[in-house]
Formats: structure tokens, sequence, C-alpha cells
């Protein structure tokens, strides 16, 4: 009845199937959740605002090829994210530039600083903290400290359950210092949101008579890995179409291997009257003993027509994934230490041992993907199948 089976709704299930079905094959798509969208799923509360229920996700990307796959499926309008980091009381730009710098030294110190920092990388550079700390520059390394301790620990560890030292460099390496005086979070040539929302988006991605959806069905107990054989049953008989399996690995193969680690969230959603704070996320880099959150972001400020009389927030406390615990039972992040890599790369072997099994997104590849990343991705994937 189908050519090609799909395990996950979101951006990498949801695009590969679109591409696929258009190219002719007739795919089945099962969702555990009961809607299709992954993490990006957003619905209206009872304030009318638009609630991206497992955290903000904003657009931005350079990539031609992602803009114009999703613009068939949505319109647009312009949206510039900027993010405000509470520190010693203030609430000043991250990620940390000029203008913050401004904010948290005397006039004469922060015009020696940004001097330095202009002298040594150049305006409108991007230098991770890593790579600051390590400058012989007296005044950078006093920087590079107060940047590190005020912006980066604490965060850090309370996003990871890890010390900076602990992870992979590419992690904080993601948020670095930006020599320049532009308060944007992103720097991207394409910086806009879905007008009515990503759930909309896949609605439409997914409206094709080659696909079929199913939502609220858990494909795991219906999928039988043997890497042994080279093969892979769906309900029992073997399937030899491609399975594109986008959740996460080991619950594939019954955590043979032990389980691997991941960052969940938990959000303490509010309502409140008016508005809340100046712009849409606020970071809280301090310790977990003054603030037990990472950030608070307000959803209205991402939408096209916000109201007025009323705002929802969201609370973000990070939590280490336990699948069987009530907080933190989602997994949204791969940890990526040496143990973890080096435990995926088992499962991954695997993987590879059944030819017709396709690990695709976030999850299944223990790799983070922003949407225009993972969309540009499945695209490139269902091409070379359909060759």
């Amino acid at each position: 009845m189908f050519d090609v089976l799909v395990i996950g709704a979101g951006f990498a299930g949801s695009t590969a199937a679109r591409r696929l079905a258009e190219g002719g094959k007739k795919v089945l798509i099962v969702e555990q959740r009961a809607h299709v969208g992954g993490n990006a799923y957003d619905e209206p509360d009872e304030n009318g605002v638009l609630r991206h229920v497992y955290g903000p996700h904003i657009f931005h990307t350079d990539s031609t090829k992602a803009v114009e796959f999703l613009s068939r499926f949505t319109e647009w309008f312009p949206y510039e994210h900027k993010v405000l980091g509470y520190i010693e009381g203030k609430l000043v730009p991250i990620p940390f530039n000029l203008h913050s710098i401004e904010a948290c030294f005397e006039p004469e110190k922060a015009a020696h600083l940004r001097k330095v920092l202009v002298d040594t990388y150049g305006m409108g550079t991007k230098v991770p903290i890593l790579k600051l700390r390590e400058s012989d520059d007296p005044a950078i390394k006093e920087l590079a400290e107060f940047i590190f301790e005020h912006v980066f620990k604490y965060y850090t560890m309370k996003q990871w359950g890890y010390t900076v030292d602990q992870l992979d460099p590419a992690v904080t390496g993601r948020v670095p210092v930006s020599v320049s005086e532009d308060d944007r979070y992103f720097g991207n040539s394409f910086q806009q949101m879905p007008a009515e929302g990503f759930t909309q988006i896949f609605r439409k991605m997914l409206d094709h008579p080659n696909i079929e959806v199913q939502c609220g069905e858990n494909a795991v107990p219906r999928l039988k890995p043997l890497p042994e054989e080279g093969k892979i049953l769906w309900d029992g008989e073997e399937f030899t179409g491609p399975v594109i399996y986008t959740g996460i690995l080991d619950e594939l193969f019954g955590y043979c291997l032990g389980e691997l680690p991941y960052r969940s969230l938990w959000f303490d959603v509010q309502s409140h009257a008016g508005d809340y704070q100046p712009v849409t996320t606020v970071n809280y880099p301090t310790p977990a003993e003054q603030h037990g959150y990472t950030r608070i972001s307000e959803y209205k400020k991402l939408m096209k027509n916000p109201p007025a009389e009323r705002t929802t927030i969201a609370v973000e406390y990070p939590f280490a994934y336990d699948r069987s615990a009530e907080k933190g039972n989602i997994p949204y992040y791969p940890v990526f230490t040496e143990e973890s890599q080096e435990k995926y790369r088992g499962y991954k072997e695997l993987a590879d041992q059944i030819p017709n099994l396709y690990p695709l997104g976030r999850l299944a590849e223990y790799r983070y993907y922003d949407m225009d990343k993972i969309t540009e991705h499945a695209l490139e994937f269902a091409e070379e199948l359909l060759k």
C-alpha cells in the first residue's frame, strides 16, 4: 500500500515525505504525537497568542533552497530576533557585543575594550568565547573572563548539566562574542516568520495524495530491526522499501548499547496582562541558586498581529532527559561528550547493517540542526533516494 515508511512528522520526516511524494512515491508517515510538526508545533491559546508548545522556534537562514521549498506552504512576515541577558541586574544584548560592553563597564574602560577588540579581531567578526579566553592581551583576557563568568558559565551549566570544559567546543561556539554593534541575535540574510505559524506549514506540506499520516501512533513497537540479517520488519513482515527514521536511535534498537543522553526542557507557561518584557527572549545566565531557569520567552512577539490585552510567557527549565519522568521526558538536544558520541557510533553501525534503514534528523543522527539546515538536508536526502 506504500513505497516508503517515514517515522516522525517533524521537519526531517515531513520534508522528505513531501519530496518523495512529488517524485511519485506513496508514503506512510507514522507520528507518535497527536499532531504533526514535531517540536515546531504551535497552536493558539486562550489569550489569542500563537504559542510554540515545545519552546520558541525562530526561522533564519541563508539557504535559498530551504526558503523556496517552505515558501510553497506559507506567507512570511519580517522578524529580527533580539535577546537580552540579565547581567548584574541589567538587561544587555546577547550575543555579547560592543553595546553589551558599554552597558557593563564604565565609559573609559568600555571605550578601551571596544578599541582592543576591533583592532585585534576586526569589526563585524564573531569570536568563540573559548578562543577569546586564549588571548595573551590582558584587556581581552579580562573581558573574556567577565563574559565567560556572566554569560556562558552558569547558563551552560544549567542548560547542559556539564561545565563548559566537559562539552564539545562546538556547543559553546554556537553563541560567540560579536565584535559589532548589531543587536540582532542572528545575522542571516533571510529572517522572517511564517504568517500563520509553523503548524500550518506542516499541514499544507503533508496535504498530498501520495501521503498518508497516522498520528498518535508509536511506530517503534511495530518496527523490528534485524541488523544481523540486514533487514527490518514492519508489523511482523519484512519491509523492503526505504524506512526513514527520525526518532532516537537507541530506542529503535531497544537500548541494547545503553541509553544515549539528551537534554530536555520543561516550560512553566504563564498568562499576564499587556506585555511582559522588552524583547521576545530574555536569558538568565545566572547561577541556578539565583534563577533556576535559563530564559523567558514571550510568544506574542513572534506573531504578525499580536493581541494587545494579554500575553503568554514560558519560563524555561532544563532537565536531563528521562523518558519516564513527569518533567524532562522529551528529548530535545543530544549531549555531545566523547562517551555519548562513541555510544551513538555503535548504534549507527547497527543501523548501517540494514541497507534500507535511513536515520534522518536531529535525534536519529544525534546532532543539532537548525530548521533551515534540516529542511535542506532532508530535501537533498530525498532527491538522492529518488535517483
